[in-house]
């Protein structure tokens, strides 16, 4: 049976280990052993840093006993998915092991934020009219001014050029990867 690290700010939940149990028996159901980041017990009398290290690792060597992962990428305090299952996707792709994600975000990310057509400098000339001296093309940006990348993807390009993303939950994506073999 394959095993596959279920990566997620599902950790933080108020009933994260029940949660991890259901994960784990959605995962059987579909042919896949699941890890769970809270399948781990940290040894007694750990805490802050240490503790932080002894976590750090402990999710390292599932990632790497893992066949693949699948990653909860839902916004997470904020619109974005949390940064720990980023660093934990992004090391799955760099041991060159396959990652799913799933998202309920199915926007783009200039729709996600409600971005807006950044101002035209006058100075530079048009880029919406293939001006050349106006040096960039046209671009959106969100609240605080910032520009939003436009590919048409609801993942930031990072996440959704390295890993099959699928718009649903958990089951959807275990039954799609099970469908890939």
């Amino acid at each position: 049976m394959r095993t596959v690290y279920l990566a997620g700010f599902d950790v933080f939940r108020a009933d994260a280990v029940a949660h991890g149990e259901r994960l784990r028996a959605l995962a059987a159901r579909h042919g896949f052993e699941g890890l769970y980041p809270l399948d781990n017990t940290a040894p007694a009398g750990l805490s802050g840093p240490e503790l932080a290290r002894w976590i750090y690792r402990a999710n390292v060597a599932l990632i790497e006993r893992a066949d693949l992962v699948m990653a909860n990428l839902n916004p997470f305090r904020g619109a974005e998915p949390d940064s720990g299952t980023a660093f934990e996707v992004g090391y799955a792709v760099a041991l060159g092991k396959p990652v799913w994600g799933y998202t309920r975000q199915a926007g783009t990310l200039i729709e996600q934020t409600r971005a807006v057509p950044a101002p035209v400098d006058p100075a530079a000339g048009d880029p919406a009219a293939g001006d050349p001296a106006a040096g960039s093309p046209a671009r959106h940006v969100d609240a605080q001014g910032y520009t939003v990348e436009d590919f048409g993807l609801n993942l930031n390009l990072m996440l959704a050029c390295s890993a099959r993303i699928v718009v649903g939950g958990p089951d959807d994506c275990l039954a799609r990867m099970a469908e890939a073999g």
